[in-house]
């Protein structure tokens, strides 16, 4: 199984974004994920999930726990540790986050 770091180069590209803004079904923002070390992996990651689902939903958060590789083992045994992996693991069968970019 690949790590987290060979997968990431094979996501598209994010250098056009500032910031990804998620929001509920009803438009609150639950989620603001900077394009800044430390937080540019899962830009990266939930752009690639929104580009190819359209939005965060059961099956979007999946991918991404698939794609976070070794980092969702280490969320599921430390609750709190990577909150953008834990956001994946609470989205349910019904359950949809909607994605805004924030332009560079």
């Amino acid at each position: 199984m690949p790590a987290f770091a060979d997968i990431l180069p094979t996501l598209p590209t994010i250098d056009h974004i500032n910031a990804l803004s998620l929001h509920s079904p009803g438009g609150e923002q639950v989620a603001l994920l900077e394009n800044k070390p430390g937080s540019a992996g899962s830009v990266r990651l939930y752009h690639a999930l929104w580009q190819q689902h359209g939005c965060i939903n059961h099956a979007a958060a999946l991918q991404g726990l698939a794609l976070y590789a070794e980092h969702t083992a280490d969320a599921l045994a430390f609750p709190g540790k990577h909150p953008n992996i834990d956001r994946l693991l609470a989205i349910g069968h019904d359950d949809v986050l909607n994605v805004q970019l924030i332009l560079a």
